[in-house]
């Protein structure tokens, strides 16, 4: 058994969690832990509610019970003063990239250093450069949204994410409407920076390839039950989970391989 010093410690425990729509439940009962350095799958089907646990998460929306603990530290019970301490750990890209269409990149990017620090004009340039070297974007500056790709929308918007050195980010779909070639690139980012600046990353997705190229750990909401159907590593989950809508959520796509035997 692991000693303490060797379990990873939980950078968001949720506790019996509902989510709410006036009286309509859109999922209750969540309990889950995100481990520091995590790459966290939010997972299920269309319509489960995947989206608005991001916005739970991340403070947009109200729990109609429950509690988000940040390292035992209550989130939820907060004040808005003491709310603003936990909003500057995160860094958030939503599922359009949300950049500016009228800035370009670099304006992108260097409107939260403007408005959030004391930084010169000239660290502010330096600083932008670097975090779109991270994302495989440098040289791309002065462009603007539209004159670049989808795929490199995505990672500008990880970029701006990123601009205030986050402890955790929250990515929306990241890999929705690009093509498996752009979708596989952007997992091999994601992994490259949960292993480079030590991030714990939480994901929502219903897409299988970047769940298994990506994640460590998940949760899986079940819109059958409005609650967690399994929670855990997605392969395990697919392979061993004794929820039949987990394994059908996690296999769908699968076929049988072709029978090796020759034709007569």
């Amino acid at each position: 058994m692991p000693t303490n010093s060797e379990t990873p410690q939980a950078k968001i425990t949720v506790r019996d969690l509902t989510m709410a729509y006036g009286s309509f439940v859109v999922m209750r009962d969540l309990n889950f832990e995100v481990a520091d350095k995590d790459i966290f799958i939010i997972m299920g089907g269309s319509g489960c509610g995947k989206s608005t646990l991001m916005r739970h998460l991340i403070g947009l929306q109200e729990p109609a019970q429950g509690s988000i603990l940040y390292e035992d530290e209550d989130f939820t019970a907060a004040s808005p003063t003491e709310r603003v301490k936990f909003i500057r750990r995160f860094g958030v890209m939503y599922q359009s990239g949300a950049l500016w269409s009228s800035m370009t990149l670099a304006e992108n990017i260097a409107m939260p250093l403007e408005e959030h620090t004391n930084l010169t004009p000239k660290t502010i340039r330096d600083l932008v450069s670097y975090k779109l070297s991270l994302v495989g974007l440098s040289g791309y500056e002065d462009y603007y949204p539209a004159q670049i790709s989808g795929g490199m929308n995505k990672r500008a918007g990880i970029a701006r994410a990123m601009a205030l050195d986050p402890d955790i980010l929250f990515l929306d779909e990241p890999g929705a409407g690009l093509d498996p070639l752009s979708a596989r690139r952007l997992d091999d980012l994601i992994l490259r920076l949960r292993d480079s600046l030590g991030s714990t990353i939480v994901i929502v997705t219903h897409e299988l390839a970047s769940i298994f190229a990506v994640a460590n750990h998940s949760i899986f909401l079940d819109t059958a039950t409005r609650t967690q159907g399994a929670t855990g590593d997605p392969k395990e989950l697919r392979d061993h989970s004794e929820n039949p809508a987990v394994r059908l959520f996690l296999q769908r796509g699968e076929v049988t391989a072709p029978s090796s035997k020759p034709r007569p």
